[in-house]
């Protein structure tokens, strides 16, 4: 059984960093494409960062230069390293696999790309 489960979430002030970690059970992490959404009440998910299966990464323009996301591979776990946070950032963070290669990031941020997701933790950036 696939399962994926998200730590690392908390409360930050503006500028602060956080790195948040998925664990992945049931599935070998390489081959996969993977990601971070995140989601506030009453709008769309989001994609944040994305991994293709051949390590090459994306990200929305509302984060570059200030997230960064990883796999290793051999510890099935995925990263996304937050730093420079903003009260905007705060949301519930979820990750998500696919099995394949995305590709472009209109593919890797779209969710119903994703077969599979972790049960979200949550960010709140505040002073």
């Amino acid at each position: 059984q696939v399962q994926l489960v998200e730590s690392g979430g908390g409360s930050v002030q503006p500028g602060g960093s956080l790195r948040l970690s998925c664990a992945a059970s049931g599935y070998t992490a390489r081959g996969y494409s993977m990601a971070w959404f995140r989601q506030v009440p009453g709008k769309e998910r989001e994609g944040v960062a994305g991994i293709n299966s051949d390590g090459s990464t994306r990200y929305a323009d509302s984060v570059k230069g200030r997230f960064s996301i990883s796999k290793d591979n051999a510890k099935n776990t995925l990263y996304l390293q937050m730093n420079s946070l903003k009260p905007e950032d705060t949301a519930m963070y979820y990750c998500a696999a696919a099995r394949g290669y995305a590709g472009r990031w209109t593919l890797l941020s779209r969710p119903s790309f994703y077969d599979y997701w972790g049960q979200g933790t949550q960010v709140t950036v505040s002073s």
